[in-house]
């Protein structure tokens, strides 16, 4: 009976002292949903299977025996090192896993790393070539799509894991955006360019392009700046010297029709009436 009561009081003071979420603490809660939806998409989202073929269904029966076994689709653990950002593998990662090399000895750590291979990529949208780190199925999942902006504007970021292709895809899709400037010079091959890509548009507002393929760090770094900006103190002088002129107008008073803009200028009236301010030399 005690234990009982014990439970429910801990489930009630779980609920009650609820872990607060990463969007919830401190500047975070300031993110506007457009980030949290890049967020969901990049870190949430369940990426494709690489590394393993998924089953379908959920049960399977072992032919030999006829027993029926449940279908557990459990990813392979992967390590993401650094140089992942550097380039775009399509996906893969180092697998950390053991290997057997002798039947008489215990088995030791082995680590199963991608072929890497430096290729280069044309972006339509950019008109531009790219020297890139690849693996094969980087370049299958390019021929796949029928090209490299294709391959960015349809995968998600999940899938794409790389900050490089992140960033990518949001440079094409701001000019995109845009109306694809750098074909300026041609309004027949702008034209063409942008028929055949502004299907993507539709996924994204420009606000979320803005804040897309942004790290938690950046995003938080630019909310910083943003809050810091809206409340930039105006200082005081220029204030007095702006209400000056409003009441000088107001009056009627000759000399008055300096702008608030101009008014810090040395050259003004107002500069002339100050004791204090140098002097122009004759």
């Amino acid at each position: 009976m005690a234990s009982s009561r014990l439970q429910a009081t801990a489930r009630h003071l779980s609920k009650t002292f609820k872990r607060k979420g990463r969007f919830e603490i401190g500047i975070a809660s300031e993110l506007p949903q457009a980030y949290k939806k890049f967020w969901r998409e990049w870190k949430v989202l369940k990426p494709a299977a690489v590394h393993f073929v998924p089953q379908e269904g959920k049960w399977k029966r072992d032919e030999l025996t006829g027993e029926t076994f449940p279908i557990q689709n459990i990813p392979i653990p992967l390590k993401y090192p650094a140089e992942v950002h550097d380039g775009i593998w399509g996906g893969e990662a180092v697998v950390k896993g053991f290997q057997k090399r002798d039947t008489r000895r215990r088995r030791v750590p082995h680590y199963w790393v991608p072929v890497l291979k430096r290729t280069v990529v044309k972006s339509e949208v950019l008109n531009t070539h790219l020297s890139v780190t690849v693996t094969d199925r980087t370049i299958s999942l390019i021929n796949d799509h029928y090209g490299f902006d294709h391959y960015l504007l349809k995968t998600p970021a999940c899938d794409l894991v790389s900050m490089l292709a992140l960033k990518l895809k949001k440079q094409i899709l701001t000019e995109l955006m845009n109306g694809c400037p750098r074909y300026a010079h041609d309004a027949q091959k702008q034209k063409e360019i942008y028929e055949e890509y502004k299907t993507y548009l539709t996924s994204y507002t420009p606000e979320e392009i803005e804040w897309y393929g942004l790290t938690w760090y950046e995003a938080l770094t630019k909310v910083a700046k943003q809050k810091e900006a809206a409340n930039k103190p105006v200082p005081l002088k220029n204030v007095y010297r702006k209400n000056l002129v409003e009441k000088l107008k107001a009056a009627g008073i000759e000399g008055s029709s300096t702008s608030a803009d101009d008014i810090t200028s040395t050259t003004s009236w107002l500069a002339k009436m100050n004791p204090f301010g140098k002097k122009d030399e004759a």
